[in-house]
């Protein structure tokens, strides 16, 4: 086995910041996809089927990469995870930049699935490459270092949809000006930072026995499919306990991105895209900017949960942080001063952060360091399966039950958020400290 080198802190810098970019294009998800449904003629119902694509991609897509970059080694293409996930964020640039020309309602669905292909083919290698990288010592520094350019891509991205309806006024075609500049941007985000990550961090070589192993066994069809499901018969305990927290914690995230700008909406302007279009804009305006600010709570607390998890240990922390969550969404859809929503989210940001890097330390010493892509993908899959059912679930729901009120939704995931955190206390690691 190859000895992993130290890195120092502007190395780990450098090997993330293609998260910016990811999570820039992952931040127009949340929060300008719906509005632009909304715009397009959807109605509320329909909203999570016309997700669909995120979770089925996901599920799709992720593991199988992770389990094709698991037995790639190409030093002309960058390594073992490079080629994926630079690849996936060209065709995450090529999506974002389309997207706004979307002339109708399913055109905007399909390029969503397109959008969705490419994040996904970039994300999971992009995680295991942290993996591969970094001793054990160093693995919580990375982990969070992802959580900061997490906030940091999907700050930018949402501030956008505050500031740029300032700059770029009217219409361009069925949609606001402004939403051609805030995908534009990201287009660029996604391949630039990308690009940097692959040009300042080299992969770390297969050992000779490692690369025999790769080079001897067959790739076909069906091997991904193979590894899956072996990796998920032998996958140890701690990671089917966190599948339960992430059943609730990802269906409620769901729940909140594809409501929070109508439950802003009928809050605090008292309005809704069938009332007044105009007026609704502003509601997305500000959504953009509220969803600004979790994310900048992310970015800044995100480094500071590193200490916390080794103090008081991973499970602590995760739990501590979905409570404030969830607090913070029980709170939202009964504000009616626009300000005070501010506070009401900053909880969810402080939950933001320990969800794109806590349970990566609660799972990561468990797992084989030979089989860190296929079952980073798996991960993944937990994270997508809840959303696959939440799209195909909610809308009945929201129908039915909550009255097509996008406050009872918000609501609603705040439940959600209080049983997850619940489920965290449960986890079990062979670490101690975790």
């Amino acid at each position: 086995m190859i000895k992993k080198p130290s890195l120092t802190f502007m190395q780990i810098i450098n090997m993330n910041v293609g998260f910016f970019g990811i999570q820039y294009s992952f931040g127009l998800q949340q929060s300008a996809v719906n509005p632009i449904y909304d715009f397009l003629g959807a109605s509320p119902d329909e909203l999570p089927l016309l997700n669909l694509a995120g979770p089925l991609t996901g599920l799709l897509i992720q593991p199988i990469i992770g389990a094709l970059s698991d037995k790639t080694w190409l030093p002309k293409l960058g390594g073992r995870r490079k080629p994926y996930f630079f690849i996936g964020a060209l065709v995450c640039s090529l999506a974002l930049f389309l997207f706004p020309f979307s002339s109708s309602l399913w055109m905007a669905a399909g390029l969503l699935w397109i959008l969705d292909a490419g994040n996904n083919t970039a994300m999971e290698p992009y995680r295991a490459f942290i993996a591969d990288k970094l001793d054990e010592s160093q693995q919580p520094m990375g982990f969070q270092a992802q959580s900061f350019f997490t906030g940091f891509g999907q700050t930018l991205a949402n501030v956008s949809l505050f500031i740029f309806p300032l700059i770029f006024i009217g219409t361009t075609g069925k949609l606001p000006t402004w939403v051609f500049a805030s995908f534009f941007l990201g287009a660029v985000c996604s391949i630039a930072s990308v690009w940097w990550s692959s040009h300042t961090t080299k992969e770390i070589p297969p050992s000779d026995e490692e690369l025999q192993k790769i080079q001897a066994e067959k790739v076909n069809l069906f091997t991904p499919f193979i590894d899956i499901f072996a990796a998920v018969k032998d996958m140890p305990k701690v990671m089917w306990q966190l599948a339960l927290v992430y059943l609730f914690q990802w269906y409620a995230l769901f729940c909140y991105w594809q409501n929070s700008s109508k439950s802003i909406a009928l809050s605090v302007w008292n309005t809704s895209p069938e009332k007044d279009m105009k007026l609704y804009g502003e509601a997305v305006s500000w959504t953009g900017l509220v969803n600004g600010w979790y994310n900048v709570v992310t970015f800044l607390v995100a480094f500071l949960l590193v200490g916390f998890a080794k103090k008081y240990s991973a499970r602590y922390v995760h739990f501590t942080c979905l409570l404030l969550a969830a607090i913070g969404f029980l709170v939202f859809p009964h504000i009616e001063n626009k300000y005070l929503l501010f506070p009401a989210i900053t909880g969810f940001g402080i939950g933001w952060a320990s969800m794109m890097g806590i349970p990566y330390l609660m799972v990561v010493s468990n797992i084989p360091k030979e089989r860190y892509g296929v079952y980073m993908g798996i991960i993944n899959m937990m994270i997508v399966i809840p959303m696959f059912i939440q799209t195909i679930t909610f809308g009945y729901i929201m129908k039915h039950f909550l009255n097509n009120d996008a406050r009872s939704a918000i609501t609603f995931a705040g439940i959600l958020l209080i049983l997850s955190a619940v489920f965290t206390l449960f986890i079990k690691t062979k670490k101690a400290n975790e």
